[in-house]
């Protein structure tokens, strides 16, 4: 239940570039396919340059 009220929050603020955890704007950084970014708060993002788009990194591309 409680997944259920985060889950769409969350998406929102991706949507908008801004980290899950703090709200703070993610930088766009350039690049041609994948692109690692890191919050202030250590939160660990990937930026999917084509779509122009933020995800949470997995655990293996957070090494």
């Amino acid at each position: 239940m409680f997944k259920n009220i985060i889950s769409p929050v969350q998406a929102w603020l991706l949507s908008q570039g801004k980290c899950v955890g703090c709200g703070r704007v993610l930088e766009k950084k350039s690049g041609n396919e994948l692109v690692r970014v890191t919050c202030h708060c250590g939160r660990v993002y990937m930026y999917e340059a084509p779509a122009g788009k933020f995800r949470r990194a997995t655990l293996e591309e957070a090494k």
